[in-house]
């Protein structure tokens, strides 16, 4: 299935369940929330997002401990469900997807994390719905746009798998 074809059947099946969504994105810098905002009927089920690009904004807008951040850094999974769970303090939605991770040099990268690698986490109501780290290849609009369809198939399998 295509992108188009995936994005149009999450939105169907969010409009099918009557369900919200809202995004904290870091990496992917509000491309996930742009793209769902062209999916047809997206008013139904798109209720916004946070850009959280900068670790200040994780802590400022998000609540998300310093000390967690320094911890573990801000491409993690535990700060990806700290953006996430903080998300859900400020938009009410039933589903809400945070997304940190590196997609160039800097940052946390090191041999164990390299450039590549993301972090998805995804809760409904609260309880955790998906979380997987995975590293992608090629340059910052490669890894950011294969980031935005793997979350999207990670999405559209957890609808799948509640509408049966």
């Amino acid at each position: 299935m295509d992108n188009k074809n995936l994005y149009e059947k999450i939105g169907e099946l969010l409009i099918a369940h009557d369900f919200t969504i809202a995004f904290a994105e870091s990496a992917t810098a509000g491309r996930l929330s742009a793209d769902f905002s062209l999916i047809e009927d997206a008013g139904k089920f798109l209720k916004g997002g946070v850009v959280c690009y900068d670790a200040c904004i994780k802590e400022d807008m998000l609540h998300v401990d310093h000390e967690l951040i320094q911890k573990f850094t801000p491409e993690s999974m535990e700060v990806t469900k700290a953006i996430t769970y903080g998300l859900s303090k400020i938009i009410k939605a039933d589903i809400h997807i945070g997304v940190t991770g590196l997609t160039c040099p800097g940052g946390s990268e090191s041999e164990s994390k390299p450039v590549g690698t993301m972090f998805i986490y995804g809760s409904f109501q609260g309880e955790r719905i998906f979380a997987d780290r995975i590293k992608f290849d090629g340059n910052k609009s490669e890894i950011i746009s294969a980031t935005v369809s793997h979350c999207a198939t990670l999405l559209y399998r957890y609808l799948q798998s509640i509408s049966r």
